[in-house]
């Protein structure tokens, strides 16, 4: 078994498989949509890739990727939490407050805004491609007093020393990581366990109906099917045409969800199935 995860190795994305798919071959990609074609490419048996953080928002590049190029399957997801460390070299341990350069990805800058504004005020940042892509370069560059944003993993794996722990401005942080196949199937079984299900809709609605969007959760509404969450995104067909991403708190059944589906066809809808998955906290 193959699973392709967003790149390098200890990034948060490498922490989730290794949770979710303990001992097997990960290989490391630089982006989403790498990580996804090499599914759709049979490099890949899965893909696991971020979809959703809780302070920045949903991850548009995988949802856009999912609908408009490369339509796998969400068979899994697992929310981790997020917790930000500042590491450096251990030959500049002593000196990290006079750091000339912080790196990180934008998010982990983003979700570290406090500690950087009074704690680190007037040291410079810089974005890399990812929390562990910052760890690396600060681990391949002990002549220059650097500094970098990322997990205890990517410290473990760099060799870096943490100076300062959970800088993150907000203890809740979570993101969501989902399991991408080319088909529909279960998750190769593994320790963790199932916190419960969810389904995902993908639902379009008709240009020409008005209220459309009130019949549509009317159609859940009733059924009493929970929804936790509701998203539009473009449909890249011409301005102010979307489409709704709806996940369902329920795994797919023989009659409320297919009925809701039903429903909502008869309105005019296009509705597809992204998913229908086990859900997983780490």
């Amino acid at each position: 078994m193959k699973i392709g995860y967003l790149g390098p190795r200890a990034t948060f994305t490498d922490l989730a498989v290794r949770h979710l798919f303990p001992g097997e071959e990960a290989t490391p990609f630089v982006t989403i949509p790498e990580c996804i074609d090499s599914v759709e490419e049979g490099f890949c048996d899965f893909a696991v890739v971020p979809i959703e953080n809780a302070l920045e928002g949903s991850v548009n590049i995988t949802l856009d990727y999912l609908i408009h190029e490369v339509p796998l399957f969400i068979i899994g997801e697992a929310t981790a939490p997020i917790q930000q460390h500042l590491m450096v070299h251990p030959e500049n341990e002593g000196r990290w407050p006079e750091a000339e350069l912080i790196l990180s990805h934008s998010h982990a800058l983003a979700q570290c805004h406090k500690f950087l504004h009074r704690e680190m005020k007037g040291v410079a940042s810089e974005r890399m491609t990812s929390t562990a892509a910052a760890a690396q370069y600060v681990q391949e560059h002990p002549e220059k007093n650097l500094a970098a944003i990322a997990n205890g993993l990517a410290a473990l794996e760099y060799g870096l020393t943490i100076v300062r722990e959970n800088i993150h401005d907000y203890d809740h942080n979570h993101t969501r990581f989902v399991v991408l196949s080319k088909q529909e199937q279960a998750l190769p079984p593994s320790e963790l366990v199932s916190k419960g299900s969810k389904t995902t809709l993908v639902v379009t609605l008709p240009s020409d109906r008005t209220g459309a969007l009130h019949q549509v959760l009317s159609a859940f509404s009733w059924r009493n099917l929970n929804l936790s969450k509701i998203e539009s995104r473009p449909t890249k067909t011409g301005l102010g045409n979307y489409f709704f991403i709806i996940d369902i708190e329920q795994q797919m059944d023989e009659v409320l969800i297919p009925g809701a589906m039903a429903e909502l066809e008869a309105l005019g809808c296009s509705v597809k199935v992204l998913g229908s998955y086990p859900s997983f906290k780490l």
